[in-house]
Order: structure tokens, then sequence, then C-alpha cells
């Protein structure tokens, strides 16, 4: 007999006042959660509150049956009215903070799981999940505090290593994140996408072979988990295998043929074996899927530009800007993109939002006084030529544009001055027809001041 079977045989054969009929919702709707019922089991629950709306044990249970369909703000409602019912549950308060660093409310969170500590200081998952509390709010130092607190009550319990090595690997010390995620492992080998973390760890070590086992260790234990087939068709694209990641993206489309993010790759295999054409049509179809997916705007508008349609360009990287990109490397390509296309206002912005994510870029601070120069901004653009310079004293070519720019802007000396430091920090620096040219500007400088005040004189 099944679970549908069971309780409607059950339902059938015996009479329930209210009271058993609500107790048997409830009973129904555990049976159906643990079958990974939700939407039935959410029924099934709310049948029973119906009834008895006093019962904080049902409350409760609903609201980690909202959780489980990521419905928290309901949750934490739910959380809430179990709380007015039974005010020192610690297992509802847990629960309720947990959802509060979900939705973002951290000092909420830290509120109730200080206040589980007062009611019981050897609870350990409230030093367990205030790790991952800490480390979403970007203070590691004290997550590694509460990690080192619950390990004086559970040394062996296998979230506490998960959560503190999620806040190692934020860092990018991804040795120690291998460490922690390892003894995960060891104690609950079936932990969810562990191997498939500690292969992200690995890779980002450089350590491919070992990033590859454990990536097929992830997938030997979860074929059809997407998240990893697509990080691994992106390993094997980052290493060359061409073949391999083209094969992940497929086999993705295969059961998910609207997937925008493996369309998109497949795009960026056909641009690198030089067909433009079928990658523009992947780029198309990618945006169209996912109208919120960073990457085939900029690709668009990369290959609009090399074929000549600007304002095409134009559009689409104005569009990709629109999806706050964070990555500094696809901003400055945008950047010089918009100067190549003579948007020095969005040049402009790209340069400085690249400063923020890295500020001791010196080449970026280049291409900001250039576009700067040529907005007309002269004392802006000299400050930010300092920059550069300053930041990357050793680069000749970084030198020789910040003396081209210095140049162009009339500023002989500090042209100059710019190649006499990189001779300083390089002899083997060379600048060739630049040096050359600022030298006859400045003669010829010279020479119009000597014949003016010549002039000034004769006709006095």
């Amino acid at each position: 007999m099944n679970l549908d079977d069971g309780l409607e045989s059950f339902e059938h054969n015996a009479e329930f006042n209210p009271w058993d009929r609500a107790e048997q919702n409830a009973v129904k709707a555990f049976e159906l959660y643990d079958n990974g019922r939700m939407n039935e089991a959410l029924i099934a629950i709310n049948e029973a509150l119906n009834i008895n709306p006093a019962n904080d044990r049902w409350h409760f249970n609903k609201a980690l049956t909202l959780d489980a369909m990521d419905r928290f703000d309901e949750a934490i409602e739910e959380f809430r009215l179990a709380l007015e019912l039974n005010p020192n549950d610690i297992e509802i308060l847990n629960s309720l903070a947990v959802d509060y660093t979900r939705t973002g409310q951290y000092d909420l969170s830290l509120s109730i799981f200080e206040q589980i500590e007062k009611i019981n200081s050897d609870f350990e998952p409230c030093y367990c999940n205030r790790i991952i509390t800490y480390t979403e709010m970007g203070d590691h130092e004290t997550a590694e505090q509460m990690f080192y607190l619950a390990q004086q009550i559970n040394e062996r319990c296998p979230l506490c290593f998960y959560n503190i090595g999620n806040s190692f690997f934020i860092r990018g010390n991804y040795k120690k994140a291998v460490w922690c995620w390892e003894r995960t492992a060891i104690l609950e080998p079936n932990h969810p996408q562990i191997n498939y973390r500690i292969a992200q760890s690995y890779w980002n070590l450089g350590d491919n072979k070992m990033a590859w086992q454990y990536f097929i260790e992830e997938l030997r234990n979860n074929p059809g988990d997407k998240d990893v087939i697509f990080d691994f068709g992106l390993f094997h694209l980052h290493s060359g295998n061409i073949a391999c990641a083209e094969e992940k993206f497929n086999r993705i489309l295969e059961t998910e043929p609207d997937n925008g993010g493996a369309v998109f790759y497949l795009g960026e295999i056909e641009l690198n074996r030089g067909n433009p054409k079928n990658a523009e049509k992947h780029y198309r179809k990618a945006m169209h899927f996912n109208h919120d997916l960073a990457g085939p705007r900029f690709r668009l508008g990369q290959l609009a530009l090399q074929q000549g349609r600007k304002e095409e360009a134009f559009g689409f990287l104005a569009s990709e800007l629109e999806l706050d990109i964070q990555q500094s490397r696809i901003l400055l390509s945008i950047g010089l993109m918009m100067a190549e296309l003579g948007r020095l206002d969005h040049a402009v912005h790209c340069f400085l939002r690249v400063s923020e994510l890295e500020p001791s870029n010196g080449v970026n601070y280049l291409y900001l006084a250039k576009s700067l120069a040529l907005r007309g901004e002269y004392d802006e653009s000299e400050q930010f030529l300092d920059y550069a310079i300053e930041l990357e004293p050793k680069n000749p070519a970084l030198a020789v544009e910040a003396a081209r720019t210095h140049l162009s802007m009339g500023n002989l000396q500090k042209a100059h001055l710019v190649l006499s430091i990189a001779r300083q920090e390089n002899k083997d620096f060379s600048c060739g027809m630049l040096g050359f040219s600022i030298r006859f500007k400045t003669f010829l400088s010279r020479a119009r001041e000597k014949i003016r005040y010549l002039l000034k004189r004769f006709f006095r």
C-alpha cells in the first residue's frame, strides 16, 4: 500500500472530531513533507492550523515547509507565530535566525542567536550558523571565533567545517577551504555538493588534476546536477579541452533547452573556432532565453564594432552596463570600446567602476586619464596619470602612453619627467620617436618664447 492509499483508507475508516481531523492532517503533512511533496504538505498543514491555530509545532512545521519551497519571508512569519506560543523554544529561534540570515536581516539574526546563547550556551547550532551570518557580513574574523566556540561543543560537526570553508574560499584562501571541506566529506560523505566545492578550490589553486578528480566524483554521486555539469564545462573550456566543454553544455541543453548560460558558452566555443556568425546566433539566442544574463550583449557589441556597425555596438554595450557588471576585465574592455566609439562619458564611467573594484590597477588609471583628456578635463587627467605612474613605475608601455597623453595636452615638462622616471626604473627603456618628439616640441616652445621676448624688445 502506498502513502496515498494508506491515508485515504485512514480517513474513510475512522470518524474524528475536529481536533482528531486536525491531528490527522498534521500527520499527513509530515508524511508528504518527508516525501518531498511540499505543495500538498502545505495544504495539509494549513487544514490542521485552520482547526487548531494554537499549536506551535504545526506553525513550526509549516515554516519548515515554506523554507523548503524557498519562501523565506512567509516562513519567518510562521516562526514568529510559533514563538508567540512558545517563546523560548531554541529550535524555533534557531530556524528563525537562519531565515533572517537568508533574507539579509543580519542584525535580527545575530540578536536571535544571542538570545539562544543566553537560554542554552551549549546549543552548538547557534554558533555554527553564526559562521554563515558573519561570513555574509564580511566579518571573517568573528566567523572564525564562532567556529572555535562551536568546536568546543562538537568538534565533529560537518556543517561547521563546511561553513568556515566558505569563509576561507571567499577570502581566496583555497588551501584552507580544501582542508575544511575534506573534513566535511569525511564526517558526512553525502553532504550536498561537497566534492563540487573541493573541485572549485583545487581549480582556483591551479591543480587541474585534483579538480578533475573531484568533479568526476561529484558527478558519479549526482550525475544530473546541472550546476556541477555547467561548471565542469567551464573547467574544460578554461583548460583548453573544447570538445569536453561542448559536450557538457550540450548535455545541459538536452534536459533544459532554454538554458541561456549553456547556449552562451556554446557561442564562446564557436567564436574561439573562428565562426563569428554561428557565435552571434548563439549569443542572440542566449539573450532571448535569459534577458538578464551577462555576456551576450558584450560579445554582440564586440562583433558589431568589428564589423563597423557602431550604433548597434553602442546599444549592446550600453545594455550590458545596465546589468551591473562587477568583472573589472569586462568593464575595462567595454570602456575601451566606448572610447573607440567616441562615447567618452560611458568610457569614463567604466574606468571609474574599475577603479572601485581594482584601486591599484595603473593601466586603468591611464585609460581614465586619456578619456578625461579627450573631454578637455586636463587637471583631472594629469592627476590620474600621476596615479598610474606611481602604481606601475616599471611599466614602460604605460610610461610611453602617459607621456604621449601629457604631450597631447601640451604639458611638455610632465611628458619629459615621465620618460625620465621610466629610464631610472628601467635602464633598457627606449621611447624611440616619442622622446625625439618631446625634445623637438620643447625646443620649439623655447624658441617661440625667445622670439616673443625679442619682438617685445624690438617694438618697445
